[in-house]
Parts: structure tokens; C-alpha cells; sequence
């Protein structure tokens, strides 16, 4: 794909990989939703390469002679590399009688440990980066609750124990191709530790309007089935 060929058709890891540059733009703050969500449904209606690169030629991206990829190996498994590394922003939380809550964009340290008594908490690492390739979340709940999401793609071993309580179990699933390694331990009294796989609301949003568009008849130029647009826009709010 060159600059030569911009009329070349563009492939559904085309449309991908301009996804992920958007979605780590809205992330960083680049873009505002609604933009986000304008360039997200130009992005699934685009038919060739050449209508894919004004959506992301204002945005940092990892240029390799055709669309930008942003994904490990181009495969559509998340860029891992990308998240891996960085100075953490937050070491630990304690929650009494309340709760706490750590998500969104932040960046989890090689040793991240949670105590909660007769509260909850949640450590949502979905869109999180990693100080290292291994990090290890410390749980101890006394008649409390503290659950961890991880995204799919992520080794998770759990070690936790659990008295008059329970700590979940990890799902034996492999981890991606360079993807960080996740360990749970600590201990649960009369409380309990779960956790589970959960893909972030970006993720989901993609996976639908892939969906849609795949389930859309191919039809030249902007012959395409009305209200398309203005569906997509909706789902998205």
C-alpha cells in the first residue's frame, strides 16, 4: 500500500488498525468524543486506503509504508509493547467503611497493593498500562470485597487464600504474545477477592460497529442503506 495507490481497497486490519490509533488518541485526550465518534464511523464506512489516512494523519502513529499499525504483529491482538512501561501513577489503595476505585488510563506499578475493611474495591487494569511485564496485585479484604478486571490477552495467576471467605481462581487462559503476566495474592477474611475478563467500553463499541458494517451489503459509491450513519451515532451516545 503506497502513496502511489490511494484508491487500493482497504482491508477490515486496515480499518482495525485506524481504530486503535483513534482509540488511544480519544485515551490521551487528542480527540473529543464527538470527534472520536465521527472519525470511529468514517473509519468502518471507508471502502479504500486512501479515505483511512486523512482520519489519522493528525495523530501520533507508527508509519510502516501503509496504514498505520498499531496492533502486535498486525494481527488485531493489542499493541502490548505500547502499554508496557512508564513511571506508576498510583501504588495502592485502602478503603474503610467506603470504597475505592482505580481505572481508566493509569499506570499500574510492579507491586500494586489493596486493603479493604468492611468496604470495596476495584482495580480495573482494561485500559491500564504496566510499570513491567509482570505485575502483582496484593488483595486483603476483612469482611469486605475487592474484584479485579483484566482485559482479555492478560496471564492472570492467583495465589490469594481465602478464610471463612474466598479468593477466585485464575482461568488457566495463556496470555498473548508479549502481552504482561498479572498475579493476585494476598488474603480474604470473611470477605472476598474475584476476578474476571471484561473488555473495555472502547473495545465493545469497535466490535459492534464492525459487526454492523459487516452485515451491510457492498454497494458502490454512498448507495449505502440510510440511517446507517446516524445509528451508529446513537449507539455510540
Amino acid at each position: 500500500m503506497t502513496d502511489e495507490l490511494p484508491d487500493l481497497r482497504a482491508s477490515d486490519a486496515d480499518r482495525d488498525r485506524v481504530a486503535g490509533i483513534l482509540r488511544d488518541a480519544l485515551a490521551e485526550g487528542r480527540l473529543a468524543m464527538e470527534e472520536f465518534d465521527e472519525r470511529l464511523t468514517a473509519t468502518y464506512e471507508a471502502r479504500t486506503v486512501g479515505a483511512l489516512r486523512p482520519l489519522v494523519a493528525d495523530l501520533p502513529q507508527t508509519y510502516d509504508g501503509g496504514v498505520p499499525d498499531t496492533r502486535a504483529g498486525g494481527s488485531g491482538a493489542p499493541a502490548w509493547r505500547e502499554r508496557i512501561g512508564g513511571e506508576p501513577t498510583s501504588r495502592g489503595a485502602f478503603a474503610f467503611w467506603s470504597g475505592f476505585s482505580r481505572k481508566g488510563r493509569w499506570t499500574a506499578p510492579r507491586i500494586f497493593t489493596a486493603g479493604v475493611f468492611q468496604a470495596g474495591g476495584e482495580i480495573d487494569l482494561r485500559d491500564a498500562n504496566f510499570e513491567a511485564g509482570e505485575v502483582t496485585v496484593r488483595c486483603f479484604a476483612l469482611m469486605g470485597g475487592i474484584d479485579v478486571v483484566v482485559p482479555p490477552g492478560v496471564e492472570v495467576q492467583v495465589t490469594g487464600v481465602g478464610f471463612m471467605g474466598g479468593f477466585d481462581s485464575d482461568d488457566g487462559e495463556p496470555g498473548d504474545p508479549g502481552a504482561p503476566r498479572v498475579r493476585i495474592t494476598g488474603f480474604a477474611m470473611m470477605g472476598g477477592v474475584g476476578f474476571r475478563r471484561k473488555m473495555s467500553k472502547l473495545e465493545r463499541q469497535r466490535i459492534r460497529l464492525e459487526r454492523e458494517r459487516r452485515a451491510e451489503p457492498e454497494l458502490p459509491g454512498d448507495q449505502r442503506r440510510p440511517g446507517a450513519t446516524e445509528r451508529r451515532r446513537k449507539e455510540l451516545d
